[in-house]
């Protein structure tokens, strides 16, 4: 579909997003990143309708509202080394690599973690690296990391990426099975406190993070 056939829902999709999200750098980058590509080709006209679409095997990429939102409660800069867990079509790990210096970026699912890598490259993105694998024990070689995003639900965060927070560091996740929070923790001298930013749903986090959840 051509690209000006996104413009009309492109518009009213960044107008509602301005009422509720007010970091304007945040839209800025979104605006720029184009959703459409990051989606399959037969749900593209949906591409800036402001809710989740399934990318398959189960996953989701996220509303444009949560990824905004998310995004504005990193408070981002050029300076800042991120690692997110569940790299799913891409979408979010494009926003970050324009908002950040530099993504590590870690998907459970394969398939989904080539062709986030493939089209990332193909879209010119150098500071965004992807790999395969379980993103409960985070990625140690590149610690500690200055932001950290989780775009799946966990019943708990998985003590590694605490671990791997720098210290003033800020990790946004959503937690909960049925029931869902998105928390932003922030990581002191002192400790790892959290506070609850508003309902979400997710895609349930796989892997480790399983063991002994019933």
């Amino acid at each position: 579909m051509p690209e000006n056939d996104f413009a009309g829902s492109r518009k009213t999709l960044f107008r509602e997003l301005e009422r509720t999200v007010h970091d304007p750098k945040v839209l800025e980058v979104m605006r720029a990143v184009p959703r459409e590509r990051f989606i399959p080709r037969e749900l593209q006209e949906y591409a800036y309708d402001n809710r989740p679409l399934p990318i398959g095997q189960e996953q989701t990429i996220s509303q444009p509202f949560i990824v905004a939102a998310m995004s504005s409660h990193l408070q981002l800069t050029k300076g800042h080394k991120v690692l997110e867990i569940g790299t799913g079509s891409g979408y979010q790990a494009a926003v970050l690599g324009e908002l950040a210096g530099e993504v590590f970026s870690i998907e459970i699912i394969e398939s989904h973690a080539v062709k986030a890598r493939e089209l990332l490259h193909e879209l010119g993105f150098t500071n965004i690296h992807v790999r395969s694998g379980d993103g409960y024990r985070g990625w140690r070689e590149h610690a500690p990391f200055d932001r950290i995003i989780l775009t799946a639900a966990c019943p708990r965060i998985p003590e590694p990426l605490i671990a791997q927070l720098a210290i003033g560091g800020r990790l946004i996740a959503p937690l909960g099975k049925d029931s869902q929070t998105l928390i932003l923790g922030v990581k002191t001298e002192q400790g790892f406190f959290t506070e609850e930013i508003l309902p979400v749903r997710f895609v349930p986090m796989t892997g480790e993070v399983e063991v002994g959840v019933h």
